[in-house]
């Protein structure tokens, strides 16, 4: 009885290229190739490869590839959490489009900590990534060195840099917490108060935002914000709306920097019989799935994090080909999407 053809195998017993090359029938070179940029060979050859390189068990060697080609094929991506939607989301845009190109991603999901973050970002340079996706502008001075001399494209996500010299995906997070608390002025709400959670830069500025629009209408009272560094959920956003209510009981509206406190603060509502929007309204921010099935549905402030991901891949590789695009910088805008809440 025939048994099936075994892989050659190394002097270290490893499936090397040449191996995968004799299955397909094609050079080590077409194999390599396929496996750097996909998107160059045909379908047929590229599922042919895939089956090769699975049944062989085949594992590209990446610190060897850096070291010829000073290409690793990774890019990190550094963001605060992963059980916020809106970061899952943005991976999604960056994943889908990276990886027909061949790229492999490395997350790092830092958990508001800028501590961490310079962790990770030191690890992860070890790699020898392609280019880098960051969060935000708020940093340690060892992670802006360190970004500063990685030696590759250096992408920023969710925000616009003011002074317009870094690449950088976002939408303003001020102008997104001034539209707001206009909007709530412009329905005829007066004692509106301001729930803030973890205190990052992005919700820093929505929350700057909320109180140039009161100041500027004479409404502004501090009495009505309420901030605990803690993590965002919806069980706290019930909290916090509990305490609010005792620290300013004659609020009749609250803008939540987040969907999942929004949400919160509604089902304390439910369960002590507070109507809303009649008595409290509520909005919140990033529009959540959920957030349209809320009874009521909730106000909020759709923000594209999809999007931002998919243009922050694409112009990182852009820069990573050495092109020079005529644009750097994407304010991708936000929308206000009023529902029954408030």
């Amino acid at each position: 009885m025939k048994t099936p053809a075994r892989a050659k195998r190394s002097a270290v017993g490893k499936v090397t290229l040449n191996d995968v090359a004799e299955r397909v029938g094609v050079s080590a070179i077409t194999i390599s190739r396929a496996l750097r940029t996909p998107e160059k060979v045909s379908e047929v050859l590229r599922q042919r490869i895939d089956e090769a390189v699975q049944e062989l068990g085949y594992r590209p060697n990446y610190a060897a590839r850096a070291l010829a080609s000073a290409r690793s094929h990774t890019v990190v991506v550094l963001v605060p959490s992963l059980s916020n939607e809106v970061f899952v989301d943005t991976l999604s845009g960056i994943y889908e489009t990276l990886h027909p190109r061949g790229y492999q991603v490395l997350i790092g999901n830092s958990r508001y900590s800028k501590e961490e973050e310079e962790r990770l970002l030191s690890a992860y340079l070890t790699h020898n990534p392609d280019g880098i996706l960051v969060t935000g502008f708020e940093h340690t001075a060892e992670v802006e060195r360190l970004l500063a001399n990685a030696g590759c494209p250096v992408v920023y996500m969710m925000e616009m840099d003011e002074q317009g010299q870094r690449p950088c995906v976002g939408f303003s997070q001020y102008e997104c917490g001034l539209a707001m608390t206009n909007y709530l002025l412009q329905r005829g709400y007066q004692r509106i108060g301001f729930m803030a959670v973890q205190g990052d830069s992005r919700v820093l500025k929505r929350w700057q935002g909320y109180q140039d629009s009161l100041k500027q209408a004479d409404r502004y009272d501090p009495r009505r914000e309420y901030y605990v560094p803690d993590s965002s959920s919806v069980g706290l956003g019930a909290e916090l709306l509990a305490q609010m209510l005792e620290q300013a009981p004659d609020l009749d509206a609250v803008f939540c920097c987040n969907d999942d406190l929004a949400q919160g603060a509604l089902f304390y509502c439910q369960r002590h019989g507070i109507r809303v929007p009649e008595q409290l309204a509520i909005v919140g921010f990033n529009d959540l799935a959920a957030s349209a099935w809320t009874v009521p549905s909730l106000t909020s402030i759709a923000t594209p994090r999809y999007a931002i991901g998919k243009r922050a891949a694409e112009l990182f590789l852009q820069l990573a080909e050495g092109q020079t695009p005529e644009q750097t910088a994407f304010d991708l805008g936000f929308e206000l999407v009023a529902r029954e809440s408030a």
